[in-house]
């Protein structure tokens, strides 16, 4: 745990980095998170997600942040395949230029696709190297390294996957956990949703309602993010021994590729 206000009673919430915490006092109840990333200000400014009520250090040197506490619920998987809301929000997001200078102020992480597979091979565990057909798809990918030029790179979320929209009681909708924010080609956050939730002859079509015109060079950036996408879920399955998940984002990839 960490040192922080006695007064709140801090609960964990499920996650990946368990660095969440429902925080309540009295009759206030906050989303408290531990050094969360700075982008969260800036972000809770254009509505993207919950509002930021404070930042504080602990005397141990962890930033906390609270945003508001909102009752609602996570996207099903199905709702992120026909959601123009979606779809129009990550559009806003990868347009904004104000969220991109903020996270190149904040010395946000530039990543091109080869460095996605770097991060990839960087402590692999032994049994997904040993995994044929895993590497087959990263040489695949190592082979087909999609090119695009870094000034094209936006603010992407990083992890927009289905947990990580938030349809609030109000009915607005927030991305939330932004600790894999970064400046990307927006295929990387395109590739995630599409490779995961959306049939693939149905991609054009989504990618029109996010509202960018379509072609194959497009396709083929989107399909090799999906993958890499893909390739990260299962290792970071695998180091929280979520085996069961692990074989869905596998057999995810195996409708991806054929190799």
């Amino acid at each position: 745990m960490f040192n922080f206000d006695k007064n709140w009673n801090l609960q964990p919430i499920k996650g990946d980095t368990g660095k969440a915490y429902k925080g309540m006092k009295e009759n206030e109840r906050v989303f408290i998170k531990r050094n969360s990333t700075p982008f969260l200000a800036a972000l809770s400014r254009e509505g993207l997600t919950p509002k930021l009520l404070w930042t504080k250090r602990t005397s141990n040197g962890d930033i906390l942040t609270a945003q508001e506490w909102l009752e609602g619920r996570q996207l099903e998987i199905e709702e992120l395949s026909n959601n123009e809301d979606v779809a129009h929000m990550l559009r806003y997001l990868h347009q904004s230029e104000s969220l991109k200078s903020m996270l190149k102020r904040m010395d946000g992480a530039e990543k091109s696709a080869f460095d996605f597979l770097k991060d990839y091979v960087t402590d692999l565990p032994k049994e997904l190297k040993n995994d044929e057909y895993l590497m087959r798809v990263f040489r695949y990918l190592e082979n087909h390294l999609p090119s695009y030029a870094s000034i094209g790179f936006v603010a992407c979320h990083g992890d927009a996957i289905h947990n990580n929209w938030m349809l609030a009681s109000n009915g607005e909708l927030y991305l939330v956990d932004w600790d894999y924010s970064v400046l990307s080609d927006p295929a990387y956050d395109l590739g995630t949703i599409l490779g995961q939730y959306v049939s693939k002859k149905e991609w054009a079509e989504w990618l029109e309602m996010y509202g960018t015109p379509v072609d194959d060079e497009l396709l083929e950036r989107v399909n090799w993010y999906a993958g890499m996408n893909l390739l990260q879920q299962i290792k970071r399955s695998y180091y929280r021994e979520e085996y069961k998940q692990m074989s869905n984002y596998v057999s995810l990839l195996k409708k991806l590729y054929d190799v």
